[in-house]
């Protein structure tokens, strides 16, 4: 199958979903004071408002991380997404702090189903030859997402914080996008015995699929047979006696060790870069820099970060996932440590531009390398559990890391401490296997 024009209007609509997951996760750090002040609380509570979104979308990735191998991939973000919505404009609204928590928590979960499925669901309908390249370039819907929230925020900031919120939840309506112009996964269709349905996704995405063509084995049991008679011919091979979508098949024999390892990768990974991501604008006027100045720095950094992903891009495709992901990231902690430790305006400004450089590179391979490393049984629920990983140390991250600098600890410190997790995060890396040019499994 080609690269084709299907493949990129798909990638256009889950491109703008992860640019609302991206706008979600930073939506409100850059009217933060707006809300402390609206709300009297001090920064272990705004940390915790903060990432309530991120901790209701733990419990909720694995939740929807369930339904996505039951009930398919669009419907889960369709519904999720159109949740979300409705949830994050009631908290927008919210007169005080609690309702405000529990609101913005509650529409975590609701969001926990979109951001779980937005990758693997569209690894499941690129190319095998491009989907290095397709995911990557849909994770450059983070720092659009970031820029977008910062332009928002600068401008109807000013006005209330409530209306930077409000503008966010009016996002879930893309819902709508996705239900019109992405279709369902043709790997989860076929093994639903919906050979049909599967075929026709399949031409639909460019694939030379005739009425009798036949996949290169035939589909065990009966109701492969079934569906075969079903698609007028057409049946897709699909491994009935392979790992079904439960959390224990995750720790059988084949898959505990690199399941483990994906866990462990993803919340070090997520600690060392969103711990430094969320408290950037306050460490920065630690460092000497004005809150517009802050700002500007921070939305500077979201432009360096697209070459960063475009780089990604062309190498996993030339050198593969893993020695890619290990340079960036190695990187990554090498820029943190700059920053952390500078005792100039030049190198706070380099180092931080080189970990935004390399960091958000690394996450668009991470999350292609992560959904390509499951196999499509257990890609739902596996994916959803790498996801509730990386938003627990989002959660987690923020109030620690806030603490720890109410107690007056050093930026240093402060930053030192961060980039250790990267550190962490590039060694459990290196035993996973390498996927470039695989076909999924």
């Amino acid at each position: 199958m080609e690269l084709g024009r299907a493949h990129l209007v798909a990638g256009a609509v889950l491109f703008f979903a992860f640019v609302v997951e991206a706008w979600e996760q930073v939506g409100l750090v850059y009217v933060s004071d707006g809300i402390a002040e609206d709300f009297g609380v001090d920064h272990a509570q705004l940390g915790w408002a903060l990432s309530a979104v991120a901790f209701g979308m733990v419990p909720g990735a694995l939740l929807w991380g369930r339904l996505i191998d039951r009930l398919g991939r669009r419907r889960v973000a369709v519904n999720s997404l159109l949740l979300y919505g409705a949830l994050a404009l009631l908290a927008g609204l919210s007169p005080a702090y609690w309702p405000f928590l529990v609101l913005r928590c509650l529409s975590g979960v609701a969001f926990g189903g979109v951001y779980t499925v937005t990758f693997p669901y569209f690894l499941e309908l690129l190319p095998t030859r491009w989907r290095g390249q397709g995911a990557v370039a849909l994770s450059v819907g983070f720092p659009v997402g970031t820029l977008l929230c910062i332009g928002v925020s600068q401008t109807l900031g000013a006005v209330s914080w409530r209306l930077v919120a409000i503008v966010a939840a009016l996002a879930g309506l893309w819902a709508l996008a996705i239900r019109r112009w992405v279709p369902e996964s043709p790997y989860w269709l076929a093994r639903q015995g919906r050979h049909a349905e599967a075929a026709a996704v399949l031409r639909r995405l460019g694939a030379r699929i005739g009425e009798d063509a036949r996949g290169p084995h035939s589909t065990r049991g009966s109701q492969g047979a079934e569906g075969g008679a079903e698609a007028g011919g057409v049946v897709f091979a699909v491994d009935e006696g392979g790992p079904n979508g439960t959390l224990r098949a995750l720790f059988g024999a084949g898959l505990r060790r690199r399941f483990l390892l994906l866990l462990a990768v993803s919340f070090t990974f997520s600690w060392g870069y969103w711990g430094l991501q969320t408290w950037l604008p306050v460490l920065l006027e630690s460092k000497g820099l004005s809150v517009s100045g802050a700002v500007s720095f921070v939305a500077l950094t979201q432009v360096v970060s697209v070459p960063g992903y475009l780089l990604a891009a062309w190498l996993t495709r030339r050198w593969g996932r893993k020695p890619v992901f290990l340079l960036f990231a190695f990187v990554s902690a090498a820029g943190g440590l700059l920053f952390g430790f500078a005792d100039s305006q030049a190198q706070t400004y380099g180092g931080n531009l080189v970990l935004s450089f390399v960091s958000l590179g690394a996450w668009g391979i991470w999350n292609t390398w992560s959904g390509e490393i499951l196999p499509t049984g257990l890609r739902g629920i596996g994916y959803s559990w790498v996801t509730a990983a990386i938003l627990l140390a989002n959660t987690l991250s923020a109030p620690v890391i806030g603490g720890l600098m109410d107690s007056g600890a050093d930026t240093s410190l402060v930053v030192g401490s961060i980039m250790a997790f990267l550190v962490v995060a590039l060694l459990a890396a290196v035993p996973l296997q390498e996927t470039e040019g695989r076909a999924l499994d």
